[in-house]
């Protein structure tokens, strides 16, 4: 493994920017996650450090030596696709040893077989081994596709939304799994995802795109609590964080133009009277959605809650965010 590291890094598709100017550093053994909307430049990202494609400015550095000019199968990354990539008429035993039988490598058969046993077992898929990729599920044709990556020991391994084509339940379970891999192994991810639960859970890192400029880097926890404008804030948390009119609350300070309020932000039981619009009972926790000065808000509150609609609720903010015109952060 190595610190990867991308140094103002810009690409263009005719005209638009899909990567402009972007700095970033991907420690050893981190979790990085890239978060934004499609056409954000999280895939480009993926495909500059994979070698897929060539910046047009810029260099891509892995493990300090700079990486321009080699091609993919010589950067020691392993990609995971959102499709599976699996060659069906193959077992999974034949899939997982597929990587390793390249002349490139050079592999011994002795060692080609300890890594699928070593991978196969941490992926809990040994019992598979002489099917047929076909014959697979879902959640299984993944985790052989992570275990086609796994198997290289490359130095970063690129996600590109792995997880987003299955079941929720899948998705949870290998959320799990995947970290409890990489903090086993101790791997470097470079990991691509819509989903901000994903990077909440998972990441040790998130990279916050927007229109292909790296807007914010930091720990989930610190972009969470300390969000550098609107966008970024509105990247984590769920519910998503609720924007009003800076002035609905009073107090607000100069330049601001937005006040943003996450839940655990919203104090109930005291302040001013909001109404209570429904009540979204969800097991752990209970959403309440209101109505203050004609906007509304969602925020949580006791499980076993009493309330209903049309009951009033007493709320003043805590510690809020404020933003000003342009959307960034002014306190």
């Amino acid at each position: 493994m190595a610190e990867v590291i991308l140094k103002n890094i810009t690409k263009k598709f005719g005209e638009a920017a899909a990567l402009d100017n972007v700095t970033m550093i991907i420690p050893n053994g981190s979790f990085v996650v890239l978060l934004g909307p499609t056409g954000a430049g999280k895939t480009t990202t993926l495909r500059m450090v994979s070698g897929l494609d060539k910046p047009d400015t810029g260099d891509v550095l892995i493990g300090g030596q700079s990486v321009a000019g080699l091609a993919p199968a010589q950067r020691n990354v392993a990609m995971v696709f959102q499709q599976y990539s699996l060659y069906p008429h193959l077992t999974v035993r034949e899939n997982l040893a597929f990587p390793l039988k390249s002349p490139l490598l050079k592999t011994p058969a002795a060692e080609i077989e300890r890594k699928i046993k070593e991978v196969s077992e941490v992926l809990q898929i040994s019992h598979k081994l002489d099917n047929k990729a076909t014959a697979l599920s879902g959640g299984e044709m993944q985790r052989v596709s992570i275990g086609r990556a796994l198997v290289r020991n490359p130095t970063i391994f690129l996600m590109d939304e792995p997880l987003s084509s299955l079941d929720a339940k899948l998705r949870a379970d290998l959320r799990i799994e995947l970290k409890r891999i990489q903090a086993k192994s101790g791997a470097t991810l470079l990991y691509v995802t819509h989903d901000q639960i994903e990077a909440m859970t998972m990441a040790t890192h998130v990279g916050v795109l927007e229109q292909g400029k790296l807007v914010q880097f930091g720990s989930p926890r610190e972009i969470y609590e300390n969000p550098v404008s609107i966008y970024s804030a509105s990247r984590l948390g769920q519910p998503r964080i609720n924007l009003l009119p800076a002035s609905v609350f009073g107090g607000a300070p100069n330049r601001a133009c937005q006040i943003g309020l996450r839940p655990e932000q919203i104090v109930q039981g005291e302040g001013e009277e909001s109404f209570v619009k429904r009540v979204e009972h969800l097991g752990d926790q209970t959403r309440l959605h209101l109505s203050f000065k004609n906007h509304n808000l969602i925020t949580v509150t006791d499980a076993h809650t009493k309330l209903t609609e049309g009951d009033i609720v007493r709320i003043r903010p805590e510690r809020p965010f404020y933003f000003d015109d342009a959307g960034m952060r002014v306190a």
